[in-house]
């Protein structure tokens, strides 16, 4: 409970550290500024109820405070000073926008006296982030720090969930209050309508070849293991969204693989058989709906949306039927309904799994390290409840192709496409459960945009695993150029570190993996270690994707 008025004022430093404790915050990711230091005064007050993680870039710890949001599902917390500061986290509430995760961040601000002068490090926060945020404020009288910091933390779990950006004015630190705390208002998440599920079960019933597709945030495991029970109960094919693998287990019968970027040829075919989509928590955004050509934009095949804000059911796609729902009470009420008798769809669904099975056997790939094989090795090494944390790029197709996330544990990904998310990210996760096992996947690009993060693993204790998959080019923009541009490689190739000898420097554990056989052994040292640890995975740079070389996609692009 928030903490009762007290006789003597506070400064808004301490106040605003006091109403992150008030609404739940456990943890604080923050690169220290000069705009801030009455907040850091205050945190260091209240160091015995919130962890301030104190990271080595601004991007690195919104990664971080976004990836607790989506452990959680309460608001993660990230503090950066103005200016330059701001900018460099925008990244993660950008992410945290498209990915539908809870996150508050706090800007330090110029003093309010100084404002449109384009004084020293000067933003106007509201114009900067309103694209990409749900709400952004900034807090000039500190009696009203508790009022505004309750409403931005219901803001960031309400409806979709998402980022607020609460600007703090310098001085305004300093000023003395004498008000209450203010927590978390306690409201009940909504439920479908009384109607939704009879004619949701009306719909199934009629359909020959369904097909269910989880997506969005803020899942319980009593939600997952909810819709699980329905979907399978009625014997229904499951895809998952865009780098939302760890909604349902990918050892079922009833997985179908993921709808998003690279996506299996015959999952889309499959989806485009499918008489109706039953789509749960996922907005069918471009990645999913294949650039908004998977689904008919009319709505002439059936589509139930289930979605927490009503806004978003049919904005692109329309729908047969929206229902505006938490996606935890929307699973637990269907978990309760009748199941269809002897539904007739058996045979699709076994059909659907079929195109993921073959599509996750290891083709010959030529070289001595077959990544396909080794992944599928290191899937059956690694710990039931491990972290996975991914980077945008090519190669995180590779584990998604060949790979499945068991139930139990977790996929975090930014459906963005952000690249230098996974390494914060998994250092963050480890934060957030550090009796897990957190395995962090990463290109050589992205690895180098925010690596120096590994310093702050170190720094707070946690031991995270960091593969980087290592073919010296930026692999993605590479196998485009290949594509318009055909043996004109320009800007994409990448002079990288020893990465073995990069985390040795910190007093780490390195590893250096060139054959199939050698990864798991490898991941299995690093775990044992006790330290923070980079697998370097050397990939044949021919190879730029699991589907194609570069050699043909010359020849296809020359044809």
């Amino acid at each position: 409970m928030a903490d009762a008025a007290r006789p003597e004022g506070r400064t808004g430093g301490q106040l605003l550290a006091d109403a992150l404790v008030a609404n739940g915050a456990s943890h604080v990711f923050a690169v220290p500024g000069e705009s801030y230091l009455d907040l850091l005064d205050g945190l260091y007050a209240r160091r015995n109820r919130i962890e301030l993680v104190t990271c080595r870039f601004e991007a690195g710890a919104i990664h971080m405070a976004e990836a607790h949001g989506k452990l959680t599902g309460k608001p993660g917390v990230a503090v950066v000073t103005r200016g330059p500061g701001a900018c460099h986290a925008s990244i993660g509430v950008h992410v945290a926008q498209q990915d539908s995760t809870p996150l508050v961040l706090l800007v330090g601000q110029i003093p309010v006296e100084e404002t449109d002068r384009e004084t020293f490090q000067e933003v106007d926060y509201r114009r900067f982030f309103s694209p990409i945020a749900k709400w952004v404020t900034q807090i000039d009288d500190a009696a009203r720090i508790p009022e505004l910091m309750a409403h931005a933390f219901d803001v960031a779990v309400s409806g979709r969930p998402g980022p607020v950006v609460v600007a703090i004015s310098e001085e305004m630190q300093k000023h003395l209050a004498a008000v209450p705390d203010i927590g978390p208002a306690p409201v009940l998440p909504p439920h479908p309508a009384p109607a939704a599920l009879p004619r949701m079960m009306e719909m199934l019933a009629k359909a020959e070849r369904p097909l269910a597709i989880l997506g969005g945030s803020r899942w319980t495991a009593e939600g997952r293991a909810a819709v699980r029970d329905f979907l399978v109960g009625n014997d229904i094919p499951v895809a998952v969204a865009f780098r939302r693998q760890g909604l349902f287990d990918g050892t079922s019968p009833h997985y179908a693989g993921d709808l998003g970027v690279g996506a299996d040829a015959g999952l889309v075919q499959k989806a485009r058989e499918a008489d109706l989509i039953l789509a749960i928590g996922t907005r069918l955004g471009e990645p999913v709906s294949q650039g908004y050509t998977l689904f008919d934009l009319a709505g002439r095949r059936p589509i139930i949306q289930v979605y927490p804000d009503q806004a978003e059911i049919g904005r692109v796609h329309r729908v047969t039927l929206g229902i505006v729902a938490d996606v935890n009470a929307f699973a637990l009420e269907a978990a309760k309904t009748a199941r269809i008798p002897s539904p007739r769809w058996s045979g699709w669904r076994q059909a659907v799994r079929a195109a993921r099975e073959a599509q996750a056997v290891a083709p010959d790939y030529e070289g001595p390290l077959n990544l396909a094989r080794a992944l599928q090795a290191l899937e059956k090494a690694v710990p039931p409840d491990t972290i996975f944390t991914t980077d945008a790029g090519n190669f995180a197709t590779w584990p998604t192709r060949f790979m499945h996330v068991a139930e139990g544990q977790d996929f975090l990904g930014p459906t963005n496409g952000a690249m230098g998310y996974a390494v914060p990210a998994a250092i963050g996760a480890a934060i957030t459960h550090p009796g897990r096992c957190v395995i962090g996947l990463v290109g050589d690009g992205g690895a180098l945009m925010t690596g120096q993060e590994i310093a702050t693993a170190f720094h707070h204790g946690v031991a995270p695993i960091i593969m980087v998959f290592n073919n010296n080019m930026y692999g993605t923009i590479r196998m485009y150029q290949e594509r318009a541009y055909p043996g004109r490689v320009s800007g994409t190739q990448l002079t990288n570190p020893d990465f073995v000898r990069f985390i040795e420097s910190f007093g780490g554990h390195g590893e250096l993996v060139t054959g199939t056989d050698e990864l798991v052994p490898a991941f299995q040292r690093a775990r044992a270690s006790g330290k923070p640890a980079i697998i370097e995975v050397r990939v044949n740079p021919e190879q730029v994707t699991n589907r194609a070389t570069i050699a043909q996609l010359r020849a296809q692009a020359k044809k």
